[in-house]
């Protein structure tokens, strides 16, 4: 399949162009040349060098992750951007990123898919950032503990072994959950007022403790990768539709 119809496609289920005024990274091909052939797609979260050989190994022509390598523009290919760059070039694969859009996605999206674990029910986006959303919410079918929601989503996450973090300052037993996934507890004053219950999110931050406390809301720390496994996942099962070759490649950070 050529990398022109890989991206076309990419770039149309996850609304892209919605993006470039939010969005720090540059979405879309980073790297890549006008015309290719692409008989491997490979997925990871990260674009690093341990990613990118794994990739090689593999025999990708092409490697699709949620964090890329141009976050604003690059201004120099020097040090570590010249050995990633490098190593994309020298074993001809392509490189396709989706930051924002793919934590927004309501089907494919990073939140959507912890969503999906937990069966959350009536979702609907949440996480307003200008005119996008980059997270979702829902309600669980049956109000349950906190610690139930952490037992149902903990075996789920790549990283589990790390565990999670929970501030638990919610009612006895949640039922709506907000979602956004990464660095998201900056959402939290939007999640108290949807009037959830618990905030999921990968990473905190040291304010979200009193915070989350003084309204009332537990706040559930999974790990900025682990959380953010779900979409490119989600997009590795996409490629597999289409009959491209796929391979998916875990570098989880503990972080």
């Amino acid at each position: 399949m050529q990398l022109s119809t890989i991206t076309h496609r990419l770039d149309e289920t996850l609304s892209t162009a919605e993006y470039s005024d939010v969005d720090a990274s540059a979405n879309g091909l980073q790297v890549g040349p006008p015309v290719a052939e692409i008989d491997h797609a490979a997925f990871a979260v990260d674009a690093a060098e341990a990613t990118i050989e794994a990739a090689a190994e593999a025999g990708a022509d092409l490697l699709v992750t949620h964090h890329g390598l141009s976050w604003g523009g690059i201004e120099r290919v020097t040090s570590r951007q010249y050995n990633r760059i490098a190593a994309l070039i020298a074993n001809d694969i392509a490189l396709y990123v989706s930051h924002l859009p793919l934590d927004g996605h309501q089907e494919v999206g990073n939140a959507a898919g912890i969503a999906d674990v937990l069966g959350l029910e009536s979702t609907a986006p949440f996480g307003s950032m200008g005119p996008v959303t980059i997270g979702q919410k829902g309600t669980l079918a049956t109000p349950q503990p906190v610690e139930t929601v952490v037992e149902t989503l903990t075996p789920e996450l790549e990283d589990a072994c790390q565990g999670v973090q929970l501030l638990d300052f919610g009612p006895g037993k949640i039922e709506r959950v907000a979602i956004v996934t990464g660095s998201g507890v900056d959402w939290l004053d939007e999640a108290i007022a949807a009037d959830a219950d618990l905030l999921i999110t990968g990473e905190g931050k040291q304010q979200v403790y009193h915070e989350a406390r003084e309204a009332g809301v537990s706040v559930l720390l999974a790990g900025h990768y682990a959380s953010e496994t779900f979409g490119v996942r989600s997009l590795q099962q996409l490629a597999d539709s289409w009959d491209l070759s796929t391979s998916y490649h875990s570098h989880p950070t503990g972080l």
